[in-house]
């Protein structure tokens, strides 16, 4: 029987990049929800366009939106087995979900990393500060957890059911570790697939600043100590 998803994305100022994104979804998913995290171009008319359901989140922050798409189909009749996480800006292959979700379906796996490794991203798709701060922040969580993550990437699918009993929190850059985290904690079956990755339409508005990068970084490090001094 054919699960059902839904792939909710965080999207802001990603006109030039969220048709393209919502366009190359497989068929098999459900419903594509596009959170406009505040956006002020044409993400949520093009979104709307191409078939995406589309919500507005004006409090900017990645886990604001993604939070917000998860009230959204908490409040639906029907709810579906697996959410996929996945960014607007088309650095990720969406074709791939259907490898993605593969191991939840066919070996009944809690958790799915899409794992941006070396040998399938393109030149330059990564930052200095994105790659420093996976390698860091795995290996953290290597050293004090046993994790076998090597990615933090954002594509990513968990069960519908798991991913409410992580009672997710945070509001910004910490997101994606903070789930990686509680998973373990929560000693969820996780496995990474390897995903091919394309440099970014646009600009990041995280690794792509001085700023953004900086604050990602104490996020993420924040979230790990805290997990690790936790009683």
């Amino acid at each position: 029987m054919q699960p059902s998803v839904k792939v909710i994305i965080p999207a802001f100022n990603e006109e030039a990049s969220i048709g393209l994104v919502v366009q190359d979804i497989p068929a098999l998913v459900e419903e594509v929800i596009v959170v406009s995290n505040g956006s002020t171009d044409q993400t949520e008319a093009i979104a709307k366009e191409t078939g995406a359901t589309v919500l507005q989140e004006p409090k900017r922050g990645y886990g604001y939106a993604c939070l917000k798409g998860m009230a959204y189909v908490a409040a639906q009749p029907r709810k579906p087995d697996i959410i996929v996480f996945l960014d607007g800006d088309y650095s990720d292959y969406p074709q791939q979900l259907t490898e993605l979700i593969t191991p939840i379906v066919e070996k009944d796996i809690d958790f799915v990393i899409g794992a941006r490794v070396k040998r399938l991203r393109e030149v330059g798709a990564m930052t200095f500060p994105q790659r420093f701060g996976n390698w860091l922040a795995t290996s953290l969580m290597k050293l004090f957890f046993g994790a076998r993550f090597t990615d933090l990437g954002p594509f990513r699918a968990i069960k519908y059911k798991k991913l409410l009993a992580l009672q997710m929190e945070d509001k910004t850059y910490g997101w994606t570790v903070e789930m990686q985290l509680k998973a373990l904690k929560k000693k969820y079956t996780y496995v990474e697939v390897p995903m091919k990755y394309r440099n970014r339409i646009g600009t990041s508005k995280v690794s792509g600043t001085v700023k953004g990068a900086i604050f990602a970084g104490i996020k993420i490090l924040g979230w790990i100590f805290k997990y690790t001094f936790k009683k």
